[in-house]
């Protein structure tokens, strides 16, 4: 049987045009579907630009279901939700997300990260925590476990809050002894004499720079009657914290009239005013001083080497004026005007008080308050 070459001249054209023909079919098709996700995208923003945020969500989400691409646009509007402070609208966005199917392993984790900073901000913090747990073993790790950190130091979960420090530690995302520390010190203000002393020498373990877990050892030292034992550790915690002796200053003074040691610790004193002068190491001096004339020229000496309004005002209570009726309201006015440079500042936020902290009341910052008083900085 013979081939007939007549079908092959015609299945050529044939076979062309309709490969032709698909080519065009899918173009128009690709056409249709470009034009109807950008009617999607603008229809979303003309909702947002008019403040219609539901609508906009509602826009958003139908583009993102037409072209699942459309991702990135979904993390944008929630995290502009979440600057606006409209955390309910950011919850639904990244919510969404999670909840499609074919969203890849990375952006899943990046929503879900997201998601626990809407909780956060929103102060919803047992959803946070939830949320940030999941995040164990994603490269949101070591951010979750920062956040994670900031709850429990929120609602004073010392126990966990440890625990999460510990793990930031050993991972080596920064140096997390000395809140470790504070925290242990945090649990031994609530717990028995013996636990809190056992709490307070891991604390000193964990950070032996630090100068807390000392100085609220020796104060537990001393409500036990061991006055000595409380000065010995006051002694150790100069030494291992040095710029921290303004504040030991005083605690040290009076564990040593307790226990018979002033002149040790006055001689301790006297050398650290002389590297350093302190208005709390110069008011333990002079309580130590055995000669009271003594004891009140070391003002003057102080003026000498700083201008001081407090040691002014300290020195002239103690003198005689020429004339001494006006002496009670000079007085009390030298000591108001002095009364707010005795305070302490927080170097991170300015907050100003009467006590010394090591947590700022008013900024949450660990450390943050130097041990020297506001005429001092």
């Amino acid at each position: 049987m013979d081939f007939d070459l007549s079908w092959v001249l015609w299945g050529l054209p044939i076979a062309f045009v309709l490969g032709w023909l698909a080519s065009r079919l899918d173009l128009r098709q690709l056409r249709i579907e470009n034009r109807q996700a950008p009617k999607a995208y603008f229809r979303g923003l003309n909702f947002l630009l008019n403040e219609q945020q539901d609508q906009a969500i509602d826009a958003f989400i139908e583009a993102v279901q037409g072209d699942p691409d459309t991702s990135e646009l979904h993390f944008a509007l929630g995290n502009l939700f979440r600057r606006r402070g409209e955390y309910e609208r950011a919850v639904r966005v990244h919510e969404h997300l999670l909840s499609r199917g074919d969203l890849s392993r990375a952006d899943r984790h990046r929503a879900q990260h997201a998601l626990a900073l809407d909780f956060l901000k929103a102060g919803l913090l047992d959803r946070a925590e939830e949320a940030l747990r999941k995040l164990e073993g994603t490269a949101f790790e070591s951010q979750a476990l920062t956040a994670l950190l900031a709850i429990y130091e929120r609602t004073r979960d010392w126990a966990q809050a440890t625990e999460v420090a510990a793990k930031l530690d050993a991972t080596g995302q920064g140096a997390f002894g000395g809140r470790q520390a504070h925290y242990l010190c945090e649990q031994a203000v609530a717990a028995e004499p013996a636990q809190a002393e056992q709490l307070l020498r891991q604390a000193m373990k964990a950070a032996p720079e630090a100068a807390r877990p000392g100085i609220d050892l020796a104060a537990l030292q001393r409500r036990a009657g061991d006055p000595g034992a409380a000065f010995q550790t006051l002694l150790n915690t100069a030494q291992s914290a040095p710029i921290a002796i303004p504040l030991i200053a005083r605690p040290l003074m009076e564990a040593a009239v307790a226990c018979g040691r002033q002149s040790q610790a006055l001689q301790m004193l006297q050398a650290s005013y002389e590297v350093s002068p302190s208005l709390d190491v110069l008011e333990a001096v002079v309580a130590l001083e055995p000669d009271r004339a003594a004891a009140r020229d070391r003002y003057v000496e102080h003026l000498k080497r700083e201008p001081s309004l407090v040691a002014a005002a300290k020195w002239l209570a103690g003198e005689k004026l020429e004339h001494e009726q006006f002496h009670a309201p000079v007085q009390k006015a030298l000591d108001q005007a002095a009364k707010p440079l005795t305070r302490y500042r927080c170097a991170a936020c300015g907050f100003e008080a009467k006590q010394h902290f090591w947590h700022c009341p008013g900024c949450q910052a660990w450390d943050s308050y130097p041990a020297r008083r506001v005429e001092e900085l």
